[in-house]
Order: C-alpha cells, then structure tokens, then sequence
C-alpha cells in the first residue's frame, strides 16, 4: 500500500510577525495593485472613450486612483504589524489607513482590497478600538462623499455606507481567526519542542534506570556466585590438596579425596549450568507464556529431582513486566527446591484466568523453619519484583512436608511500563 502524500505546511503563509505583514496578505495587496494598473492601462488603450477628457469629475477619479496605489505602494512596507512597533512604522499605519478610506472615491474593487487589509492592519496595531475608530471614520467619510456628489439619493448612501461597515466587521472577524490560528499554531509549536525535550530526557532516563538494573544485577549475582558456585571450587581446591598430601603414606584416603573432589566439580557444573540458565533472558527463549514456563521447567529436570509440571487454564494476556515476573517466580522456586531442599520431586503449576496467572512451585523436601524464608537473598528480590506489578507472593511449608512457594500476577498489572528484560538470576 502507498504511502499517501503529505499536505505541505501552509503556516509561513498565515504567520504573523511584528515588523511585516503574513505572506497571504502580501500576496493580496500586490495582487490586487497590479491587476488594478493592468485593468486601467488596457481600458485607456483599448475604450479611452470611458473617460471623456476635460470631465473634472473624470480628471479627479483618475488622479486619486494614481495617488492611493503610488502612496499605498510607498506604505505597505512601512506598516506596524504589532503594538509594540516603533512609532514611524505606527504612522505609517496610520497614513495607510487614511488612504484607504479616500480611495472610495475611485469607485473600483481595489478599494475593497484596501479597506479589508487596512482593517486588519488596524486590529494588529490599534487592536479592536482601532477597528472600531477606522469603521466609524470609513462610513462617516463614505456617507460625505455621497452627499457631496449630485444626484445620489441618500438611500444610496446609506446602503453603500453599511456595506463598508459589514467589509470592515467581516475583514476584522478573519484576521482575529488569523491572529487565533497563528497563536495556536506557535503553542502548538512550542509543546511539540517540550514534548520531544521530555522524550528525550525520558529516554536518558530510562537509560539510566537500564544501567542501574543491570549493575543491581550484576552485584547480586556476584554475591551468589561467590557463596555457591566459589564454595565448591574452594573445597575442591582443598580436597585435591588433601589427596595430594595422603597419595603416598595414605593411598586409600588420597582416592577418598579424589572421589569427593569429582562429586564437588559434579555439585560444582550443575550450579553453574543453573546459572547459565538464569543468564538466558526470557525473550531470548523465543518463547512466552505456559510454553515458556514448561521450557523452564524442562531445563531444571534431570538435576536430581524429578519436576511435574501442570497446565492449569489458560494463560492470560500479561505486560512484558508481569510476564518476566511469573517466569522469574518459577526459576527462583525451583531454583531454590534443586539447592536446598533435599527432596526428590518437584511439582510446578502454572495458569490462570481472566483476572490474573498464578505460579506455584512445591518440593518434598525438609522445608524452611517457622517465620524464616528458604533462599535469603532471592525470594527478598522476588517478592519486591512482585509488588511492582501488583501482585502477591507466598512461602509456606506444605502439611506433607516440603516448601510451597506461590505467586500471583494480576492481568493488566504494569500494563504502562516498559522496562527491559534483564537477565536476573534465581539466587
């Protein structure tokens, strides 16, 4: 499918400025001035019967219409666009809108053209009383120039003058949407640029918050290496020592040693495959969900306990952060039950409903002691991991013996957050 094309950006045209005027009026006062010089030099070229010489009459209509666009022509560069322009650029206004009421005597449509933008320019300088004074001014002026003229009922008057009233209110009315329009358009502007500030500060932060999970991490993970898998390796290091010293005075123990360092270096691959497991994050496991947790559940099985694993209704839509949780959850619990508790059979279920999912793991082994939880430092991370998606975890030694760890995830917790999959490891 074709992108479609994009509306190019009209709001040079409409913008406004305090020392000239906005691109659409410029364009229609230069319009307007030329299209009026090229239509009087044709009609004196081709009819110059339409202005009869030696008719005073003719003679003034043409000098004013000569004197508005020259003068009109001189000013327009000069005029205020703001009340806070200088005072010679005020007077230009000033002088504009004075001409613009005299070259009613005209009679032609430039004079609409320039009744319309000195209104406009009024407003921006004078604001609305300037309006209202140049409305007042231009009717005042158009109601003389009838009455002067001979011939013209005052009817005729009274209606041209009420309709260079409503041109004024109608020429006022669009340049305050104008005004309205480019205001909005500049706070438009101006929250855009607060909101891509924001975005990147939000950015940097999150940032931040990565580089400080990743450090938490890291030194948690330190701090279980080095009480498990650097336990084994220093006995291990002291029992070949051992088997060293008694291989000639005591062969047989100097076996015995060996035989128990092969069972610390068994102990010792085991945990560090646990936490090669534990590194592997969970979107790199191409997989979510019961899947994901039956895949966990599957790489724990054959390290010594026999792991039951049960599906129990269905899986509900979880945030990536709730979803990390509940797998997190699982790795911890058996995790814990492969280290700590002695037992032979581990039984995992996982699932839930509309409402949230629910983990639990429960081993047969010895337990944890009344008001003490099995795995310190681990199940103290995962219980805080839990709060910051709402949920709730429970421990507790089963009434036929082992330890019950239990987790629920409420569906559409942490449905706002964004936080990166880390590699957190099951202590």
């Amino acid at each position: 499918m074709r992108k479609k094309d994009s509306l190019p950006d009209l709001s040079s045209w409409v913008a406004l400025r305090a020392d000239r005027p906005p691109r659409v009026l410029n364009l229609l006062f230069w319009a307007a001035v030329i299209s009026t010089g090229l239509t009087y030099g044709f009609v004196f070229l081709v009819a110059p019967e339409l202005f009869p010489s030696g008719d005073p009459l003719v003679d003034v209509v043409i000098v004013v219409i000569i004197v508005c666009l020259v003068v009109s022509c001189a000013l327009w560069p000069l005029l205020a666009w703001s009340p806070s322009a200088g005072w010679g650029h005020r007077a230009a206004s000033v002088l504009f809108l004075g001409v613009s009421v005299f070259s009613l005597a005209s009679n032609n449509y430039t004079v609409l053209v320039l009744v319309c933008l000195a209104t406009m320019n009024a407003i921006a300088v004078f604001g609305i009383a300037g309006a209202c004074g140049y409305g007042a001014f231009l009717g005042g002026v158009n109601f003389l120039l009838v009455l002067l003229v001979p011939g013209d009922p005052l009817l005729i008057g009274l209606v041209t003058t009420g309709s260079s009233l409503v041109l004024v209110l109608a020429s006022g009315l669009v340049y305050v949407a104008l005004l309205v329009a480019s205001q909005r358009a500049e706070r438009t502007r101006e929250l855009l640029a607060e909101l891509e500030e924001a975005h990147a500060e939000l950015g940097r932060h999150a940032e931040r918050v990565r580089e400080l999970t990743v450090s938490e991490e890291r030194a948690r993970m330190s701090r279980e290496m080095h009480d498990s898998t650097g336990h084994y390796l220093t006995a291990l290091a002291m029992t070949l020592s051992n088997a060293s010293r008694f291989r000639t005075a005591r062969p047989e123990a100097a076996w015995e040693e060996v035989e128990q360092a092969r069972e610390l270096a068994r102990d010792a691959l085991t945990d560090t495959r646990r936490w090669v497991r534990a590194l592997r994050p969970l979107q790199l496991e191409g997989k979510a969900g019961t899947t994901a947790m039956r895949a966990m559940a599957d790489s724990f099985d054959g390290g010594g306990a026999r792991i039951v694993f049960t599906d129990a209704g269905a899986w509900p839509r979880l945030s990536q952060e709730a979803e990390l949780v509940c797998y997190r959850a699982l790795q911890e619990g058996l995790t814990n039950a492969m280290r700590h508790s002695g037992g032979d059979r581990i039984e995992v279920e996982v699932g839930g409903t509309a409402e949230g999912a629910c983990v639990s793991v429960t081993d047969n082994g010895t337990g944890a002691e009344e008001g003490a939880a099995r795995g310190g430092f681990g199940l103290r991370g995962l219980r805080e991991r839990v709060a910051s998606v709402d949920g709730s975890m429970s421990t507790e030694n089963p009434p036929g013996g082992g330890f019950r760890l239990l987790v629920n995830v409420p569906a559409g917790s942490g449905a706002d957050s964004t936080v990166p999959v880390m590699a957190g490891g099951a202590g």
